[in-house]
């Protein structure tokens, strides 16, 4: 039997495309969603929800992304707990007078923008968490930052946008001008496809100028740390824009669960899912040098998960350049939850040709194409 034709049909249920599968729908359109339950950047990232402002237009995607979760969030925790909605805010740690310097430089940025930051001083810091080391500069305090359950938050999102969107666990074999054709040979018609398959997608469009950069974590037992907001450093930032070779940052989640989530690191190139011992020692001997009780804790689980990175750190929202009727929401590198909001706003804006909900073009796919073309 012919399956019927939809307006939209998405690759990909990670975050990204469970999000824009809500937000089309919820423009009216039917939108038909295709993945074969693989594992994804989703299922293996953070899911910390954070404004970052590497560029104005990182800033701009994610403190609009940041007003549409704190709408989802409450919802999804109402509808299903395990979510994990939390606005704990995030703690940029400075460990030094250059550090504070930089928070400074970043507060200025934030409050441009109208996100609240407040700078803390070394002894403010040692009180909001003791569990750091002592000897730290001080930080800075964005509250309204958090972090959610990201698996369980893509599926709230397909499970609870308006009528009008379907599912179908299965593998893409091709697509076309006209949809896909599953591995299956069966067909899937469309008015438009939007590959938001992460790294995954270079399968099935081998043009698309993306680097994969694997990252590690790590997850404590449970522990009665008191910790109670994300913790970065503020030489995170460095980390995430380097373009070659490996690096690591420190970054610790208090989990609901009472467990400590530890990260950072970043591998470019690295698409294989094997844990790295060296590179893992390093990420975690970082987060000891921050919060010095974990070296006695017990680290009951490692795993890995593979970013898609743009030439230049942003991703790709809106048609491909060169293939019509298919769009891209790809190369969120480590923000793809976060910035899934306001992804899914924009691309369903030049979708329908409705009014963007930000500037498009340095999101357009076309810049990056441009970037790698011969």
């Amino acid at each position: 039997m012919p399956h019927p034709s939809k307006d939209v049909l998405i690759v990909g249920a990670g975050i990204i495309g469970a999000a824009c599968a809500h937000h089309l729908a919820s423009a009216g359109l039917s939108v038909h969603v295709v993945d074969a339950h693989l594992k994804g950047a989703t299922q293996a990232g953070m899911g910390h929800l954070v404004v970052m402002d590497g560029c104005p237009a990182e800033l701009a995607l994610s403190s609009l992304s940041m007003n549409t979760w704190r709408q989802w969030g409450p919802r999804m925790n109402a509808a299903d707990p395990a979510c994990a909605y939390t606005e704990c805010g995030t703690l940029w740690v400075a460990a030094d007078s250059n550090d504070m310097a930089e928070a400074e430089r970043k507060q200025a940025r934030l409050r441009q923008h109208g996100v609240a930051a407040t700078l803390l001083d070394a002894q403010q810091l040692a009180a909001a968490e003791p569990f750091l080391r002592a000897g730290l500069a001080g930080a800075l305090h964005v509250p309204g930052d958090g972090l959610v359950y990201a698996p369980n938050a893509a599926r709230w999102l397909l499970t609870h946008a308006p009528p009008g969107v379907s599912f179908e666990a299965a593998h893409v074999g091709k697509i076309d001008g006209q949809g896909v054709v599953l591995a299956d040979g069966s067909r899937r018609d469309a008015g438009a496809v939007v590959l938001a398959a992460g790294m995954s997608a270079t399968r099935l469009c081998d043009d698309l100028p993306l680097t994969p950069k694997k990252g590690h974590l790590a997850i404590t037992d449970r522990y009665p740390t008191g910790i109670r907001h994300q913790l970065v450093e503020l030489g995170y930032m460095a980390s995430t824009q380097q373009r070659d070779g490996a690096a690591v940052a420190f970054n610790v989640q208090p989990r609901p669960t009472g467990q400590l989530l530890i990260g950072s690191s970043r591998q470019v190139g690295q698409a294989d899912s094997d844990i790295d011992p060296v590179l893992l020692s390093r990420m975690v001997k970082r987060a000891i040098d921050f919060l010095p009780g974990l070296s006695g804790m017990n680290l009951i689980r490692t795993w890995t998960g593979i970013r898609a990175a743009t030439p230049d750190g942003l991703p790709l929202i809106g048609p491909h350049p060169a293939r019509p009727g298919l769009w891209l929401a790809l190369g969120h590198e480590g923000l793809g939850v976060t910035t899934a909001p306001a992804t899914a706003a924009l691309l369903t804006a030049l979708i329908t040709n409705a009014t963007p909900p930000l500037a498009a073009e340095p999101f357009a796919p076309s810049r990056s194409f441009d970037e790698v073309a011969p």
